[in-house]
């Protein structure tokens, strides 16, 4: 795969990098054995970017990064991001503090066994710590102590993200875009890029739903957030389906479909539909198998769009999606 600058870290990135939260919780029971396999098998095809997080099985997910980069020992190690923030009860803009995030840090360290993490972000704090200073300057702290190399954010409105990039020693931005979501591509990817801030794409295929496998009476295990948190139940529903109602979605898949070339799933082509942006540095979809990291990684290898498919699928956006989604995230 061809790499793709890390904004200002000095890093160079795999384009499909390889997201943990569906190895960690909330997928459904994923065996350890297919996840350390999945990883693995990422990693053998030159995935060089791992984004975790420290509530993704309230640290499994951690620790079976730990456990892979521990058994592939002398080989060149990827850039590991985790993310902090999420295990706060209640979660509110106070715990976003110097005390509290130093221990996250301090506990994710221990579960990856490092002694410097690679990149951190809050992991979707509420909006008002955008306007607090002091959370920032906690992380440039942490920097300086050597606990963590860089910083970012991992948010839920592109207003936030805008806010975060106000903040000197911002790396990284984690965003939601894919099909279903693609107001960012708008304004805010440009900021970035002029900012030489970092984009991680997560959430790429819609939570599956642009695999194009489900159909209307599919069903997801009681763990799998695609089960309990379809109108945001439990956390934001736009992590979810992308906020797209579940038949809605059906719908414009099927349009997507007939766009899609012969040989190549849809999932590689909603991946590469997300890497035409070239202020994309990573996109992070979650594999439960080794097949499924495979085919992830083979979506970087595609050959482009043609304009009038970005055309197409820009018209399916406008006029079956963009009403639910656009202005909300």
């Amino acid at each position: 795969m061809d790499a793709r600058r890390f904004g200002s870290t000095g890093r160079k990135v795999s384009p499909i990098g390889f997201g943990t939260w569906a190895i960690g919780a909330d997928w459904g029971s994923v065996d350890e054995r297919d996840a350390l396999a999945a990883l693995n098998e990422a990693l053998d095809r030159d995935v060089n970017f791992i984004d975790t997080a420290d509530v993704y099985g309230d640290g499994r997910a951690e620790k079976l990064v730990a456990q892979v980069l521990k058994s592939r020992a002398g080989k060149q190690a990827p850039m590991v991001a985790t993310k902090a923030g999420r295990r706060l009860n209640p979660h509110v803009a106070d715990g976003y503090n110097r005390t509290n995030l130093t221990a996250f840090v301090e506990r994710s360290l221990k579960y990856l066994e490092v002694e410097s993490l690679d990149l951190v972000q809050l992991h979707c704090p509420p909006t008002e710590v955008y306007y607090r200073p002091e959370t920032f300057e906690a992380l440039a702290g942490l920097v300086e102590q050597g606990k963590i190399r860089h910083w970012g954010v991992s948010v839920e409105k592109v207003e936030e993200g805008v806010k975060a990039l106000e903040f000197p020693g911002l790396a990284s931005v984690q965003i939601i875009y894919n099909i279903f979501r693609q107001r960012p591509a708008e304004q805010f990817f440009n900021m970035a890029k002029r900012r030489d801030v970092a984009i991680i794409v997560r959430v790429p295929l819609a939570s599956g739903m642009l695999s194009g496998k489900f159909k209307r009476d599919s069903q997801f295990a009681a763990n799998d957030h695609r089960n309990y948190n379809r109108h945001g139940e439990a956390f934001d529903v736009g992590e979810t389906f992308a906020g797209v109602p579940y038949e809605e979605g059906l719908a414009a898949v099927e349009e997507i479909r007939a766009l899609t070339p012969p040989g190549v799933t849809m999932a590689q082509f909603a991946l590469r539909w997300i890497l035409m942006q070239d202020a994309v540095s990573v996109v992070i979809p979650g594999a439960k198998s080794p097949q499924q990291a495979k085919e992830n990684v083979a979506a970087a290898a595609l050959p482009p769009i043609p304009a009038e498919t970005m055309q197409k699928i820009a018209a399916v956006y406008a006029s079956r999606i963009k009403p639910f989604v656009h202005q909300r995230w």
